[in-house]
């Protein structure tokens, strides 16, 4: 009897599994399975290329629901996710699990070459071009390469004059937006640099740093 009921439970497994795969629905395109099959009609518009969701304010449209809410609140200025650490708040999930390294220290991305560490993947790759010397972005008015399109593209606004970046206080324009957040804090008096010595504080990260040279040479 034991045996019989062992077999009849071997059957049952069986009956269920086949029930399993037969409610998968897959993609005749490039065969990927989806056990639901709203899920797949979202899969099939990167085959289609539609996109039925549509932005009001600009247009812009989208293959699904929460890519288009996602979107809403570049417009909206939401930002729901808060860090529980510092305040500071971001459209996305994977935008504060990003931020929260900053906290954490955590980098696991170690170079074998000279043991630097980087809490992203995509900055250590960027990292390992500096030792192949791999710099494929080069800029052809001065012959001047870069291991990055963004840094080339930003070298290639001094010899074009572009200065997308302009100041909501005055006339200035600046090629990088680094330069124009650091040109608005004479504007605004954000001094965010401070010094743990004694309380004075910078607009700039490099004064902070002669700053507390000067405690050093003090002290000694």
């Amino acid at each position: 009897i034991h045996e019989v009921n062992e077999v009849e439970e071997e059957r049952c497994q069986i009956k269920t599994s086949r029930k399993k795969v037969k409610q998968l629905h897959t993609c005749s395109q490039c065969g990927n399975n989806f056990r639901e099959k709203g899920n797949l009609k979202k899969h099939m518009r990167i085959h289609t290329g539609e996109k039925p969701y549509t932005c009001t304010q600009c247009g812009k449209s989208f293959t699904d629901a929460s890519s288009l809410s996602y979107h809403l609140r570049i417009h909206s200025g939401e930002k729901p996710y808060n860090c529980d650490q510092c305040g500071k708040k971001f459209i996305s999930s994977s935008n504060l699990k990003f931020h929260l390294t900053v906290h954490s220290d955590e980098k696991p991305h170690v170079c074998s070459l000279c043991g630097k560490s980087f809490s992203r993947l995509d900055s250590y790759k960027q990292h390992l071009k500096t030792h192949n010397e791999v710099r494929d972005h080069m800029c052809f008015e001065c012959g001047k390469s870069f291991t990055r399109a963004d840094h080339l593209k930003h070298h290639q606004r001094i010899h074009t004059g572009e200065k997308p970046y302009k100041c909501s206080y005055c006339d200035k324009s600046f090629i990088r937006p680094a330069h124009l957040k650091t040109h608005e804090r004479v504007h605004t008096g954000e001094k965010p640099y401070h010094c743990t010595q004694c309380g004075e504080s910078f607009t700039r990260s490099t004064n902070l740093v002669t700053h507390i040279k000067k405690h050093c040479s003090v002290s000694e």
